[in-house]
């Protein structure tokens, strides 16, 4: 199937055949026919999928159907995104798929000033995509009013619940108007999701493009057993022995990206870390050293890697297991991505024994065991309290049980292999 299967305008096949697009993945064979049709739609699918031009695509041909100048901090297209990554990529996809139309567009967050954001909007945008927290803050001083938008998007609804912005979110479905087709996406579907999105949708289709929680097939997954203090050198042999180019690590902690990247960085391993504590310029700039090859490990939290849309990333290395079983899948589903293969590394300690575990319940899946110098049987075998991390006081910024780490170089060279359970 082409995309002028689908009905799209010749300004927007012009554009994807620019970008090399020339076949729509399932999500956008599914989504795109009832977005055209005005329909609300929940759309379930992971990162790496096509989601964003699923939904880019259809409200640039229907704002193209229906042509209206643009009006002064009034948009008619709102997309929420929960992190100033994600909001900066879904706002590039507007800017590359829409290159031949008319249409205004900016992406507003925090970490910068509002300044320049403020006189865009004064000049007037046609599509906003944003942040909650800044969107607030410019609607409460009365430069933005969602009376006039007509496509509500929500993106990665999932992680925004996470995330604890569901009051901001309802503030904002407040002021938008009662007409108006709203999107929402998300890579899990839990009941908190299923409940907020059956309140703000009508008569909406479901697509959902692979089973709920399910895994990229074409990600080769393996889990290694090791002592935290084993963590850091388990982690150089791999890139000693690896065929590791772009590799993306998750850590839980902000301190812990600082330290695998400083450490990374003195083995002559191209390195940084971008997290919550980093300023947006140093955020963009570390993405796009990343992108352009310039790096080739990024460190990342959780929250700041929301948003992450780099081709050819080898591997992931999940360096700590996630307390939330939900983000595994997002962390991993940054490789493997448009049917390329990848790799996914998790290291888990004795007591994460328990996110394993919850892990393998989402995912309806056992991870192959890898077989490496650090293995402890110990991390393996842990149950009850032992297999129970004590959960951070976010409060705080650093979890109860945080040590302050000194990464070193240890251990011996040796191969590996996978074995099951």
């Amino acid at each position: 199937m082409s995309f002028g299967n689908l009905n799209i305008i010749a300004p927007l096949q012009q554009a994807l055949a620019k970008e090399g697009y020339t076949e729509p993945t399932p999500i956008q064979m599914q989504a795109i026919p009832f977005l055209l049709q005005g329909k609300d739609l929940m759309g379930i699918a992971q990162t790496g999928t096509g989601k964003t031009a699923a939904f880019v695509l259809p409200i640039l041909q229907r704002m193209s159907e229906n042509y209206k100048s643009s009006i002064p901090g009034t948009p008619r297209v709102l997309v929420l995104a929960p992190t100033r990554e994600l909001a900066a990529q879904i706002d590039q996809s507007f800017a590359t798929y829409g290159q031949f139309l008319r249409f205004r567009h900016l992406a507003i967050f925090g970490g910068v000033r509002q300044g320049p954001q403020v006189r865009i909007l004064s000049r007037g945008v046609d599509i906003l995509v944003a942040t909650p927290g800044r969107l607030l803050d410019l609607m409460n001083q009365g430069f933005i009013k969602l009376k006039g938008v007509e496509f509500f998007v929500l993106d990665e609804i999932d992680r925004m619940l996470d995330m604890g912005f569901i009051n901001d979110m309802r503030k904002i479905v407040s002021a938008l108007p009662e007409k108006r087709q709203s999107l929402f996406f998300s890579a899990t579907m839990s009941r908190q999701t299923d409940d907020f999105a059956d309140r703000l949708l009508k008569d909406a289709v479901c697509v959902e493009v692979t089973p709920e929680a399910s895994t990229l097939e074409c990600i080769e997954q393996r889990i290694f057993f090791v002592d935290h203090n084993n963590k850091y050198p388990l982690l150089q042999q791999l890139f000693k022995q690896q065929d590791m180019d772009r590799v993306l690590i998750f850590t839980r902690t902000k301190h812990r990206a600082d330290k695998i990247a400083e450490a990374l960085n003195k083995s002559r391993i191209r390195a940084d870390a971008i997290h919550g504590n980093k300023s947006q310029n140093q955020r963009t700039k570390t993405m796009r050293d990343f992108k352009s090859g310039n790096l080739d490990v990024l460190v990342a939290t959780d929250i700041a890697a929301r948003g992450i849309d780099v081709d050819d990333i080898s591997h992931v290395v999940n360096f700590d297991l996630p307390n939330e079983p939900e983000s595994y899948i997002h962390r991993i589903g940054r490789t493997g991505r448009a049917g390329a293969s990848g790799t996914a590394y998790s290291f888990c300690a004795a007591d994460e024994r328990n996110f394993l575990r919850s892990i393998e319940r989402l995912t309806r899946m056992t991870i192959e065991i890898a077989d490496h110098p650090y293995h402890s049987e110990t991390a393996k075998n842990a149950v009850g309290a032992a297999a129970e991390m004590a959960i951070p006081n976010r409060s705080r910024g650093r979890p109860g049980n945080a040590r302050r780490e000194t990464f070193h170089k240890s251990g011996p060279r040796k191969e590996y292999s996978s074995r099951r359970r």
